[in-house]
């Protein structure tokens, strides 16, 4: 018992230092989601990612790829860590812990894929539901708003990015080779 406290505190520094790793692993990989839904799986990803944005037939669509990919690089994140590379299995852990929040948030929450159904009536969650909700509002890959999947935006506010962006739609001249030079 005397050598176990000493030991603690030994290893409290490292344990909070890889808590610390993989919260923000967490919190960057918000960013990183971010960045990857609105410029790769609506950029050139988009042949993946359009059948997230059709009527789903089935328990899988192409989509889920994008998940097997993320899942291989925290794997990968983890080996490489547990055999020395410190810090990189808790980046791989962080990457792990946004994927099941991922998971829990927007297909089991926003989408329900689960067998129950539940939609928030209050709160952070029904926030999240709603933005993501919106995300869906428009029609091909064009003018989405709200590509994070953890953090959401005020809908309000959305809703002002997607009548902005309608008009911008409205007030657009014609594409080909008669429209009048700029």
């Amino acid at each position: 018992m005397g050598s176990f406290f000493p030991a603690l505190f030994t290893l409290l520094p490292v344990f909070l230092a890889n808590t610390a790793i993989i919260l923000a692993t967490v919190a960057a990989m918000e960013g990183i989601a971010w960045l990857a839904h609105k410029h790769v799986m609506h950029g050139f990803g988009w042949g993946w990612h359009a059948s997230h944005h059709a009527p789903r037939s089935g328990w899988f669509e192409a989509n889920d790829l994008y998940a097997l990919v993320f899942a291989a690089l925290a794997i990968v994140m983890i080996a490489l860590g547990t055999s020395g590379r410190w810090p990189l299995q808790w980046i791989g852990a962080g990457m792990t812990l946004y994927g099941a929040l991922y998971f829990v948030a927007h297909d089991g929450l926003v989408h329900q894929r689960w067998p129950w159904r539940h939609v928030p009536r209050s709160g952070y969650l029904k926030r999240l539901y709603q933005a993501h909700r919106l995300h869906h509002a428009v029609q091909g890959r064009e003018g989405c708003v709200s590509f994070g999947f953890l953090w959401a935006p005020s809908p309000t506010r959305l809703r002002a990015q997607l009548q902005a962006a309608q008009a911008r739609r409205r007030n657009r001249p014609p594409t080909g080779g008669n429209a009048p030079p700029a």
